[in-house]
């Protein structure tokens, strides 16, 4: 039980790591490359929030606190989008500025996103250790997309490729800390979690809808950006429906 305890603290690091690794793979992409994959990283965003993320929120606290969450995530990451392009530094050129505010609001959504999900890890062991080893398993494959959703469109900014994988992980810390927390407290009261959930998918939403599927059809004409963003979709359902 302790084991599974102090690994379901790193499930989160490990899974938007996971996800980080994606960093690597880019050397000198091609627009068409840099559409596809903003398109698949879009679409898997969008999977994940619409079929996992915000019904779960409704489920839990109801339809009310889910929306009033949505709202309030879309007003702040709105605001943050506007401070963001003002504070990064200006040594890269605009078009790689784009790309590292769309990878920066999109690690702030996701680490608001883990501290519900680790809430929920922990007020799972806190009720039995085999519902709480089956929602980390869950989450964990869950961050994955998200990491590689943030750190795709770091990576083509131009930031470090070692650099885009510590934020990738630094971006899973909520969800540890959160496990403890629910661990120790017991039941999180259902409003709280539903419009944490919802602030989160507000968020993701605003990212994922103004950001990188429109820059990915701006990046390259071609359909590849579409059928990305399509196969994106599939994917993200595919890990929504089995690992659920």
């Amino acid at each position: 039980m302790l084991n599974m305890i102090i690994f379901s603290f790193f499930v989160g690091i490990i899974g938007t790591g996971i996800g980080g690794l994606v960093a690597f793979i880019y050397k000198k992409p091609t627009n068409r490359l840099i559409s596809t994959t903003l398109g698949f990283a879009g679409g898997l965003m969008l999977a994940v929030v619409c079929f996992d993320l915000l019904p779960e929120a409704f489920e839990v606290g109801g339809l009310i606190n889910g929306i009033v969450g949505m709202v309030i995530g879309v007003l702040l990451v709105t605001y943050f989008d506007m401070w963001v392009g003002e504070v990064l530094p200006n040594n890269h050129n605009m078009k790689g500025i784009d790309y590292i505010k769309m990878g920066v609001l999109m690690g702030m959504a996701i680490a608001v996103h883990n501290f519900p999900e680790g809430l929920a890890i922990g007020t799972s062991f806190s009720t039995s250790k085999e519902l709480g080893m089956s929602l980390m398993l869950v989450i964990g494959l869950h961050d994955i997309p998200e990491g590689i959703a943030m750190a795709a469109p770091m990576s083509i900014g131009g930031v470090n490729k070692f650099k885009v994988f510590m934020y990738t992980v630094l971006s899973g810390i909520p969800t540890g800390v959160a496990v403890l927390i629910g661990l120790y407290l017991g039941k999180i009261s259902p409003m709280v979690i539903s419009q944490s959930m919802g602030f989160a998918g507000g968020a993701m939403l605003y990212v994922t809808c103004g950001e990188m599927i429109p820059r990915s059809r701006n990046i390259y004409r071609g359909r590849i950006s579409v059928l990305g963003m399509i196969f994106g979709v599939i994917g993200g359902i595919i890990i929504t429906r089995i690992f659920r």
